[in-house]
C-alpha cells in the first residue's frame, strides 16, 4: 500500500512540475528577448555617438523541447536476527529544456527599407492616436518643418538640430504650441476623408453587373440631379493632416483640395494647417513636417550624448499652459557602474548607456523602442536565419 501512495506522489509531482517550469520558462524567454532588443537600442546610440554604423539583429523564433523524468526506486534491508524487514524509497524527478533561437541579422534591401528610409506618416499618426505626446514625438521623429505658402510653395525649412539654434528653437516652440492644442482638444491629427467623384453621362441608369462591380471596389453609382447625369462615387482616405479646425467641418472639394496640396510632398511628409479664427490661430502656420529614418533618429538621441547637445527652450508667449518640456528628447545616462538592473542599459567599451531616471525619458525611450517594432525586418519572410543551439 505504501508503494502506491509513493508510486501516486511521484506522478502527481511531475505534472506540478510540468506547468510551473513551462511559464517560468516562457515568461524568462520574454524578458530576454525584451532585454536584449533594450540593448540593441542602446548600443546603436553609444556606436553612434562614436562615429560607428548601426546594426541590428532580430529573434526571429524561439523553439524549446522540455524533457520532464520522473524515477521511483524500491529497496530495503532484511535483518534475521531480530526478523524484520526495513524497507527504503528514492524518488527523482528531473526537467530539462532544450532552447533553439533562430536570430536574423538586418542587412540588405530590408535594413534600408526599415531603418534607413525616412519613416512614412502612417506611424506618426499612429503614435499620436495612440496617446503619445505630440510634442515628444514631433522631438524624436521629425527633423523639421517645411514651411509653405497657403498654395503650397515652399517658403524655408526649419531643422530639427541643436547644431542650428535658432531653427531648433523655432521648432521646440511650435511642438509646445501643438502640445498645448492637443490637450485643449483643439489640434485634429488624422487622414484626411472625402468622396471623389465622377461625373457620367448615361442614356439611362447602369446596368446590373455595372452596380455590382462598383459595390465590390467601394464605389456607388448615384442619379445627379439633371437628367441622364450620374455620379460615381467613392470615398477615399487621403494623407495625414494637423489642424486646428475639425476638417470634417470642410466639404468634399476643399478636403480634396487640401489633400492635394499634402499629396504633392513625399510620403514622409505631414500636412501642417494652422488658421488663423480657430484655437491658436493667432500663430498660423501651413507647411509641412518631414519625418527622419530611424537611423536618424538614433543619430539625434546619440548627438545629445556628445558635444552638442539639446537644451531648455521656453514656450511662447502665445502658447497656453504646457506640462513636461525637458531639455533633451531622450536624456542617456553614461557611468563607469552598472545601473539598477531593471533599467534599460548595454554596456559599450568598458562603460554602461542607460535611460535617464525620469518619467519623461522613459516615456521617450518605450516611443523608440515602439518606433523600433514597426521597423525591424518582417522575419517570416526570411529565408536563411542563423540558428543557435544550446
Amino acid at each position: 500500500m505504501g508503494i502506491l501512495v509513493m508510486i501516486g506522489s511521484v506522478f502527481a509531482l511531475s505534472g506540478c512540475l510540468g506547468p510551473v517550469s513551462l511559464q517560468h520558462a516562457v515568461i524568462g524567454y520574454d524578458r530576454a528577448v525584451s532585454r536584449i532588443q533594450w540593448e540593441l537600442l542602446l548600443l546603436n546610440i553609444a556606436r553612434l555617438g562614436d562615429g560607428l554604423p548601426v546594426h541590428f539583429t532580430v529573434t526571429s523564433s524561439i523553439a524549446a523541447t522540455f524533457d520532464y523524468r520522473t524515477s521511483l526506486a524500491v529497496g530495503g534491508i532484511y535483518n534475521d536476527t531480530p526478523g524484520y524487514f526495513a524497507p527504503s524509497f528514492n524518488v527523482g524527478v528531473t526537467a530539462a529544456e532544450n532552447p533553439t533561437l533562430s536570430i536574423v541579422p538586418m542587412q540588405g534591401r530590408e535594413f534600408t527599407e526599415r531603418v534607413l528610409a525616412p519613416t512614412d506618416e502612417a506611424k506618426f499618426e499612429f503614435l499620436v492616436f495612440q496617446g503619445s505626446p505630440i510634442d515628444m514625438v514631433m522631438r524624436l521623429m521629425a527633423d523639421g518643418i517645411e514651411v509653405q505658402t497657403p498654395e503650397g510653395r515652399f517658403e524655408r525649412f526649419i531643422l530639427n538640430w541643436p547644431s542650428h539654434p535658432r531653427e531648433y528653437e523655432e521648432l521646440r516652440r511650435i511642438a509646445l504650441q501643438l502640445a498645448w492644442l492637443n490637450a485643449s482638444r483643439q489640434l485634429f491629427v488624422g487622414r484626411l476623408s472625402f468622396l471623389d467623384t465622377t461625373v457620367a453621362a448615361l442614356g439611362g441608369p447602369p446596368p446590373a453587373d455595372e452596380i455590382r462591380n462598383a459595390v465590390e471596389k467601394n464605389y456607388r453609382w448615384r442619379r445627379a440631379a439633371a437628367p441622364g447625369i450620374y455620379d460615381l462615387e467613392h470615398r477615399v482616405a487621403g494623407r495625414v493632416a494637423i489642424t486646428n479646425y475639425d476638417p470634417r467641418g470642410l466639404t468634399d472639394v476643399e478636403r480634396a483640395e487640401l489633400n492635394a496640396k499634402a499629396a504633392s510632398n513625399p510620403g514622409n511628409f505631414v500636412l501642417l494647417d494652422i488658421r488663423p479664427g480657430h484655437p491658436g490661430g493667432d500663430w498660423p502656420l501651413f507647411g509641412a513636417l518631414k519625418l527622419r529614418s530611424f537611423n536618424q533618429m538614433l543619430d539625434f538621441v546619440a548627438e545629445g550624448t556628445g558635444e552638442v547637445r539639446e537644451y531648455a527652450v521656453a514656450k511662447d508667449p502665445r502658447t497656453g499652459n504646457v506640462g513636461l518640456n525637458p531639455p533633451q528628447t531622450l536624456a542617456i545616462d553614461i557611468g563607469e557602474s552598472a545601473p539598477p538592473e531593471d533599467f534599460p542599459n548595454a554596456q559599450y567599451r568598458g562603460r554602461y548607456y542607460s535611460v535617464a531616471n525620469t518619467p519623461w525619458d522613459r516615456k521617450a525611450f518605450g516611443l523608440l523602442y515602439q518606433l523600433f517594432q514597426v521597423t525591424v525586418t518582417d522575419v517570416s519572410q526570411v529565408g536563411v536565419p542563423i540558428t543557435i543551439s544550446k
